[in-house]
Parts: C-alpha cells; structure tokens; sequence
C-alpha cells in the first residue's frame, strides 16, 4: 500500500513538473454541462449533460548518438621500496 501512494506521488508531481515546464500543455475545448435530474415516485431520471473535453499537447524528447573525444585522467600506482617499507614501520613504533 505504502509503494502504490509513493507511485502516485511521484506520478503527480512529474506531472505537475510537465505542466510547469511547458513541456505539457493541457487546453479545455468544450465546457461541462451538469445534466437535468428529475425525481419521481418511480426514482431518479438523469438527461443531458456533458463531459468536459481536453486537448493535450506534449513535447518531445529527440535521443541520439554522437563521437567525441574526451581526455581521461591517468592513473599510476607505484609500491614503496623495501627500505622505504621497513623505514615507515620503524617511525610508527
């Protein structure tokens, strides 16, 4: 139960990420219309009505592929000498 509010968390939050960032752009075309409800003895009758429509509008993310050349640091690993050894343990004692 805790993973699935996580999800959802996150989920609205890339959204409103999206919506702020331009990267989606959400417009209403057509209004809501609330429909007309009639109660009777026989029970309730709905007619009419209407859901909003939207029109969303999404960027777009291009991947690809290019050569470069990049400069990678050297790494050189030297060991003391024997004497330079023996000489560390005898000035830690």
């Amino acid at each position: 139960m805790r993973t699935v509010i996580i999800v959802l968390i996150l989920a609205i939050v890339v959204l409103i990420g999206g919506i702020a960032s331009g990267f989606i752009n959400v417009s209403q075309i057509r209004g809501a219309k609330a429909p007309q409800v009639s109660a009777t003895n026989n029970g309730v009758t709905a007619k009419g009505g209407q859901a909003p429509a939207f029109d969303v509008e999404t960027g777009s993310v291009k991947l690809g592929t290019k050569d470069a050349t990049v400069k990678v640091p050297a790494v050189e690993v030297q060991r003391p000498a024997a004497n330079q050894a023996a000489a560390a343990i005898n000035n830690a004692q």
